[in-house]
């Protein structure tokens, strides 16, 4: 007995002795991109880690080696000044439109705040090491330079998918013929025009990004951070040398890309582990239903209640013929003219919902978090987009065959009426639903070990620069060899013309020779 009580304090002392310490840095207030990176943090902490988090949600019961560093909570809309909009008014927002009323305006305006957050500021002023800076890749560059400050490596995570930025800062093939640059809705990508859009988009954003928005984040840095370790090398520099990428994607639905070793797709992180259960009442609700339920939910940021009256009512005039209880998170303590079958809530436990085995439909805004939510629980879908990558990831399970796009122009009592009776009724939609969930699960590690392990191999390997692509020093013309085809095409012309000037040389010499023999005939 004593025995086994030593082995078993030995097994917790090497595991203690093996944690390291590890700054993770995912400020952004939007609740849709916590869910997926709040596991990353636990995860790492609940195998021993020592483990802090720069953060504005504040978790219930973490556990004590969980420490939160809180920024001030503000919202995206009151950080870029005026009130909040209607954000079903951004659906006429062209992707640069978004860049640049929302994503740049917004990525500078948080930023400031995260780093001028009282507590951030008090933090960083403390005199502690890391092994290892977890950031999250949203718009916020200022916050990587943290990595040269505690001299740890740099690991990134996104709660989007391939970013071509990131591709082209770590020389990751671009493929620009099948990945789609993440903010840019394309409605026939591999055609002639998706492709020629999707290049001039791609290079639009990077030029904007490297040459104008990194140069505020630079000077956030210099605000806001002041006595770093000297040289203090730039944002870009920081990001091209990155150790670790985690992207939330899988070729399972996704469009399959080539990554280089230290790119790892960890699509449905957040699905892993179930650590909630539904609330009494709306299990009892879920169970009750006959007929099944249609589940609809436009996100955290996307309010139903915000509906035009005229596309309101069409959705309640279509759900008063349906057979099925319609579960809606609807923010408005009332509904007017509500049918008997519409049950609404302020706020549902979306998860929890979908692993529900009544849900026949989900009828979303094609957030990449709901997405997979309803993949993995093989539900189907019809997508109202709105903004940024919402229409691409409909687009893909439409054209998988597992959804439908219904554009917010064309919702109607009629159009509504018959899409929803069609991904109701036709079996093929929920038939292909349950073959992505076989095959998005089907892996040889979930994806929450999967970012575990990828993430304590850099920290065993001291940033793992032998996984990093060495071409990323090279210039963009050495890169894809154009200095060696301007060197060959300008050989091949000089020989093609050397040739050309040699035969019409030994062209003249032999007329020249025919000529003399001509005038010693005659």
């Amino acid at each position: 007995m004593i025995w086994n009580i030593a082995a078993l304090f030995l097994v917790i002392l090497t595991k203690c002795s093996e944690g390291a310490n590890i700054l993770y840095v995912i400020p952004f207030t939007s609740k849709s991109h916590y869910i997926m990176l709040r596991p990353i943090g636990l995860e790492l902490a609940r195998r021993g880690h020592n483990v802090t988090v720069i953060t504005a949600n504040r978790e219930k019961d973490p556990p004590p080696n969980y420490h939160e560093v809180m920024v001030d909570d503000k919202k995206i809309w009151d950080v870029i000044g005026g009130e909040r909009p209607n954000v079903f008014s951004m659906v006429q927002l062209s992707a640069e439109n978004f860049h640049e009323k929302i994503l740049w305006t917004g990525g500078t305006a948080f930023t400031e705040v995260t780093l001028n957050s009282t507590e951030v500021q008090r933090f960083l002023k403390t005199d502690v090491q890391f092994d290892l800076v977890i950031c999250e890749q949203f718009f916020q560059e200022a916050l990587y330079v943290l990595a040269h400050k505690y001299n740890a490596p740099l690991a990134l995570v996104t709660t989007f998918g391939n970013c071509m930025r990131h591709n082209i800062l770590v020389r990751n093939p671009l493929q620009l013929a099948t990945s789609i640059s993440e903010f840019l809705d394309l409605k026939e990508p591999m055609s002639f025009f998706g492709r020629l859009r999707n290049l001039y988009f791609t290079v639009y954003e990077f030029v904007w990004w490297k040459y104008w928005y990194l140069e505020k984040q630079e000077e956030m840095v210099k605000k806001y951070i002041p006595d770093l370790p000297q040289p203090v090398p730039s944002l870009y520099d920081i990001q091209r040398n990155t150790s670790l990428m985690l992207v939330n994607s899988h070729f399972s639905y996704d469009v399959p890309v080539s990554y280089l070793p230290n790119i790892i797709e960890i699509g449905g992180i957040h699905l892993t582990k179930i650590e909630q259960k539904l609330p009494e009442d709306l299990k009892a609700l879920l169970d009750a239903s006959e007929h099944g339920v249609v589940y609809i939910n436009f996100g955290s940021n996307v309010r139903s209640a915000e509906l035009p009256v005229e596309k309101r009512d069409a959705f309640l005039k279509v759900f008063r013929k349906l057979k099925q209880t319609v579960l809606w998170k609807w923010e408005d303590e009332s509904l007017k003219e509500k049918p008997h079958n519409v049950i609404t809530r302020s706020w549902l436990p979306q998860k929890e919902i979908l692993a529900h085995p009544k849900i026949k439909l989900f009828i979303s805004h094609g957030g990449l978090i709901g997405t997979q939510e309803a993949m993995n629980n093989g539900i189907p879908i019809i997508g109202v987009p709105i903004y940024a990558d919402q229409f691409n990831n409909l687009l893909l399970a439409e054209q998988i065959g597992f959804g439908k796009i219904l554009q917010f122009h064309d919702i109607n009592e009629n159009r509504l009426e018959i899409v929803i009776s069609e991904v109701i009724n036709n079996e093929t939609y929920l038939i292909k639903a349950k073959e992505v969930s076989k095959r998005f699960k089907d892996r040889p590690l979930n994806a929450l070990d999967s970012a575990m392990y990828w993430l304590e191999y850099v920290i065993r390997y001291k940033g793992a620069d032998f996984i990093k692509n060495p071409a990323r020093e090279l210039t963009w013309t050495e890169y894809t060899l154009l200095d060696i085809y301007v060197l060959l095409a300008i050989a091949t012309i000089g020989t093609i013309g050397a040739i050309f000037y040699l035969l019409i040389y030994i062209t003249s010499l032999f007329k020249y020779s025919i000529s003399i023999k001509h005038k010693k005939l005659k």
